[in-house]
């Protein structure tokens, strides 16, 4: 193996050079989840002309934070990044990685650490629609403040991450259902973007996700043997 290495900027958009697949991403008759799971790619090339329109953005957003998550306490947080200014601003702290600008949309999938202090609002509702007795709905909100309340901050990171990465692939396959393309990214400054975005203490950054019409499909998938990274009952 060789010693070289690449700068993190060069890492990140190296990728594009080596994709020489040529066909653009394809556009699915078939929205069935086995086929939207399977031809989900990360796409990297996008068309800086083609527009979502916010009503769509909803709808994707409505549709992702269907997922579950701890305590049904919907941890997740969204920044939509569609102002073209706002993304030029953006491309630096994302190493320069040209989907940022590219695509309709950044999304920031953001977690809150605080979320569970939304405890009494959420099961207020549950309770409201019939599906929990008051009594019950109470002792819940209090178990719950009691518990997150006093976990510590290592452990609600970490529970903000897992539900920020269950909603985020929610929303990468809502998104193919619906004929666009993502990446989802990790390569970016996350204090210089916590910073120029104003983004509040208690939330962790959790991955970006440009959104848009891709122009090229992306890396066709290659994966280990499923027999590699599965075990039975015990490893």
């Amino acid at each position: 193996m060789s010693d070289k290495t690449m700068s993190k900027e060069e890492y990140l958009n190296k990728v594009k050079e080596l994709d020489t697949t040529k066909e653009a991403p394809k556009q699915l008759e078939d929205t069935d989840f086995l086929t939207v799971a399977k031809e989900r790619r990360s796409v990297r090339q996008y068309d800086p002309n083609f527009k979502i329109e916010q009503s769509e953005i909803r709808e994707l957003l409505e549709t992702a934070t269907l997922a579950p998550s701890s305590s049904n306490l919907q941890s997740w947080r969204f920044l939509v990044i569609e102002d073209q200014k706002e993304k030029e601003r953006l491309l630096p702290i994302a190493n320069n990685q040209q989907q940022i600008v590219d695509a309709s949309v950044v999304i920031a999938v953001l977690g809150d650490r605080e979320a569970y202090k939304n405890a009494d609002t959420i099961y207020s509702q549950i309770a409201e629609k019939g599906n929990m007795p008051q009594d019950v709905k109470d002792m819940y909100v209090n178990s719950i403040f009691d518990n997150y309340g006093n976990f510590p901050k290592e452990r609600l990171t970490k529970i903000a991450h897992i539900d920020g990465g269950i909603v985020a692939l929610q929303l990468m396959l809502a998104a193919k259902a619906k004929g666009f393309d993502t990446v989802p990214m990790g390569g970016y400054d996350e204090a210089q973007f916590m910073e120029a975005f104003n983004v509040p203490e208690s939330y962790e950054p959790i991955m970006l996700l440009s959104v848009g019409k891709g122009t090229k499909a992306g890396f066709e998938k290659t994966r280990l043997p499923l027999d590699d990274v599965l075990s039975w009952n015990r490893f």
